[in-house]
């Protein structure tokens, strides 16, 4: 009916009205095609690098499914956390300069006696013999310039740092600050702020449970260390945050004893709602974490244990094997880093379109030298040819740097369209470890979120992101100058 009066009043207008009426029409429709398909395109035809990563941080996403949650703190929280724990009785001191001590030379030391910026706590500090007590300053009694350079030995910051400096340097200056559970607790709710005001819904962060004591020294057991932290994550802060998050806990795969390690944490994680998965870390070459070595333990395991899932560390080198392959053998539904699956052909055309996911982290893969630039990165191959991905961001307090340069890496590096970051984000949702239920709540309200953004953007244009202040740190700042960018032209 209203088609047919539409169509009566347009036949009755004289043709130079009618030509004008159409004209019109034309225009609002080619406009509404722009914007329907193309408006992404044309923004960033015409954005600056500062306003793309506006546009990126205040547009909604997933959720982050590959962070070791010790690594994902940045310096400066580390630092004020730190300072905090006095009100649960520890108290931090770093070692700050060399003196040649003869304990130096005893052999059996858990870290390496020439490393400057490693941290203990107060049991550790007075195991020391008093001269390499001299070496250490307690935290809080850093001047200005002892903060910084403690803080800078948390980041890979510089030109000849890689991964030796990473695997081999960056966690023993963390030290005894992570076997804190209150620190790691409050490590978790910082970064469930900062996602959240980065537009994410959910994390998954990968956490640790060995090694854990009291400030007078008592060890602590994964029961109280994970008791301690569901309570934290119950605390109104981390509800206000919004955000839906579960933990893995990891193997450190290359241990002698890592099939025992294996077998306890899998009926941990069977016994916990809160923790979805395990995960292998640790240097992929160092031949003794191969794959394949815990193929019967995981047989055994999943005779006795359902519903733990396997997300590990595969691919994670720059040369070619078949870790990818032999991963999927274990079970794995997920795969951390997959660099090199793309020199594996057979397994990279059974992953297209499949059950499996990889996890990406672009900022980790240049730092840690796996690759040396981006166009080198197999990141678009496998999201074009239909492998499923997701963006993540590994260690980002180390690297200095945010989920929001991730993608803005991605769209930057690969040009990518409206289409495939909206893929992205949908993957890390479909893809996490979460039931059902609460994986199809948080696919609903990621959607409503993107589509009342689409929507903002279309009416207001860059004002949607003009007043948004995205934290840019040292990554960004140093690989693409971001921060010399001060003045931002806001249009129409």
């Amino acid at each position: 009916m209203f088609f047919d009066l539409f169509l009566e009043k347009v036949l009755s207008f004289s043709g130079k009205r009618l030509y004008r009426l159409l004209m019109v029409m034309a225009g609002l429709f080619a406009v509404q095609g722009v914007y329907a398909q193309d408006w992404f395109e044309a923004f960033k035809d015409r954005a600056t690098p500062a306003q793309l990563h506006q546009f990126l941080y205040v547009m909604p996403k997933g959720g982050d499914l590959h962070l070791h949650i010790t690594g994902s703190v940045l310096s400066e929280w580390i630092y004020a956390i730190a300072l905090e724990q006095s009100a649960n009785g520890y108290r931090y001191y770093s070692k700050q300069r060399i003196e040649n001590c003869p304990s130096g030379l005893i052999g059996g030391r858990s870290t390496p006696y020439l490393l400057l910026y490693q941290t203990v706590d107060q049991v550790g500090f007075d195991a020391l013999d008093p001269c390499e007590q001299q070496e250490y300053v307690a935290l809080d009694e850093f001047t200005p310039v002892q903060i910084e350079r403690w803080q800078n030995g948390l980041r890979l910051d510089k030109p000849y740092e890689g991964r030796d400096e990473f695997f081999s340097k960056h966690w023993e200056r963390l030290g005894d600050l992570a076997r804190n559970p209150y620190v790691v607790g409050e490590f978790l709710v910082r970064n469930m702020q900062a996602f959240a005001a980065e537009g994410l819904i959910y994390m998954e962060p990968q956490v640790p449970i060995f090694g854990f004591r009291q400030a007078d020294g008592q060890t602590l057991t994964p029961d109280e260390v994970m008791a301690l932290y569901i309570d934290r994550l119950a605390e109104k802060d981390a509800q206000d945050t919004g955000m839906t998050l579960r933990m893995q806990v990891s193997l450190l795969r290359f241990l002698p004893n890592a099939e025992e390690v294996l077998t306890y944490l899998y009926k941990f994680a069977h016994a916990y709602e809160q923790v979805v998965a395990v995960n292998f870390v640790g240097r992929e070459d160092n031949d003794k974490g191969y794959p394949l070595r815990f193929l019967e333990t995981l047989r055994e395991l999943r005779k006795t244990y359902s519903g733990v899932q396997l997300s590990i560390h595969a691919g994670e080198v720059d040369e070619p094997n078949y870790h990818v392959r032999d991963t999927l053998l274990l079970g794995a539904q997920r795969i951390g880093h997959g660099v090199n699956l793309i020199t594996d052909p057979d397994t990279l055309v059974d992953m297209r379109y499949g059950p499996y996911l990889v996890e990406i982290n672009l900022i980790s893969n240049l730092l840690l030298e796996y690759i040396s630039q981006y166009d080198q990165h197999p990141f678009p191959e496998y999201l074009r040819t239909g492998v499923p991905v997701a963006l993540s961001t590994d260690d980002r307090g180390m690297w200095d740097s945010t989920m929001t340069d991730e993608f803005f890496v991605a769209v930057t590096e690969f040009d990518l369209s409206w289409t495939e970051l909206l893929m992205l984000s949908r993957n890390s949702l479909s893809y996490s470890f979460l039931d059902d239920n609460e994986k199809q709540r948080v696919l609903a309200l990621y959607n409503k979120r993107i589509e009342r953004f689409e929507k903002d953007f279309q009416r207001k244009g860059d004002k949607v992101f003009a007043d948004a202040q995205p934290p840019r740190l040292g990554f960004i700042c140093r690989q693409y100058e971001l921060c010399e960018e001060t003045s931002i032209e806001v249009t129409e």
